[in-house]
């Protein structure tokens, strides 16, 4: 998928579930740290990702994990610039930064990407939704509790799907006020970031409600400690079954991305699961 095309999606009411695959060119990600710190193997990984049915690459120079410690912009725009000059010439498919300051993502937006995935949902940088609103392109906002080094320390709600979905709405009007299109917008419940089990399990089972803001869902599931959780499985990389059990709830319950680290059998899930959803619906009006 290019640019364009995902820009036909985001007003599409019926859009398909997009696979987005994941690149981190961090040292200490939760399961994938310093594989991608070379910029050719950033670039490999990349163009592996998009052969084996990636809609989208998430790259991102700051590991989000619990306990993890925020990456200074410069630092960030370090270990990406390079891996982004190989890629942006020629994207592979529509490129995502992931990051939360407005400086990374001009710099990422300069060099052929088209989507910002900010976990803060535009809180951390003030400049971010005017930038994003200024560059006319998609931006992801995502419900977090704390930070990422507080996230995960004793994390309570008293309805975490009515109190995810109101920060959401919140984000949503913040970013029109901000002068991005609604339809740039898509919305994130967090899986992971400031969630016990229960949480996430009761978020996951809440996706409709999440969905009935009318804005395309992107939610992330893949090898989270949550799934290890539920499987007893401490690897992140060994939680294959597990992760592709949560996508497949999610593309057939609202979510309209799935982010994931094993694109190639999580897009072969996405499209049965899809497959069966779309057999149940009645056909599209006739006009």
């Amino acid at each position: 998928m290019q640019p364009q095309q995902f820009q036909t999606w985001l007003d599409d009411p019926r859009r398909p579930t997009l696979v987005m695959g994941v690149l981190n060119v961090t040292p200490d990600s939760f399961s994938d740290g310093g594989q991608f710190l070379d910029p050719a193997a950033a670039e490999h990984q990349a163009l592996r990702m998009a052969a084996q049915g990636a809609d989208l690459i998430d790259i991102g120079a700051e590991s989000t994990r619990p306990g993890s410690q925020r990456v200074p912009a410069d630092e960030q725009i370090r270990r990406l610039r390079p891996v982004l000059q190989r890629l942006g010439r020629q994207p592979p498919c529509v490129l995502s930064i992931d990051t939360t300051r407005a400086q990374v993502a001009q710099m990422a937006l300069d060099h052929g990407v088209s989507l910002v995935n900010d976990i803060s949902a535009g809180r951390d940088d003030p400049a971010m939704l005017p930038l994003v609103a200024s560059r006319g392109v998609p931006v992801v906002l995502m419900h977090m509790r704390g930070q990422p080094a507080d996230m995960q320390q004793d994390p309570r709600y008293r309805d975490v799907v009515a109190e995810v979905r109101a920060f959401l709405a919140r984000r949503l009007h913040a970013a029109r006020q901000a002068g991005v299109p609604e339809r740039n917008v898509l919305l994130d419940p967090g899986i992971g970031f400031g969630k016990t089990l229960e949480h996430n399990l009761a978020l996951l089972a809440g996706l409709p409600a999440l969905a009935s803001l009318g804005r395309p869902l992107l939610v992330g599931t893949s090898r989270k400690a949550f799934i290890g959780r539920l499987t007893g499985e401490q690897d992140p990389r060994r939680r294959l079954w597990g992760t592709a059990a949560s996508v497949a709830w999610c593309a057939a319950n609202g979510a309209a991305i799935v982010r994931v680290h094993d694109v190639e059998p999580m897009a072969a899930v996405v499209r049965v699961a899809r497959a069966i959803a779309l057999a149940g619906r009645p056909p599209a009006t006739q006009l």
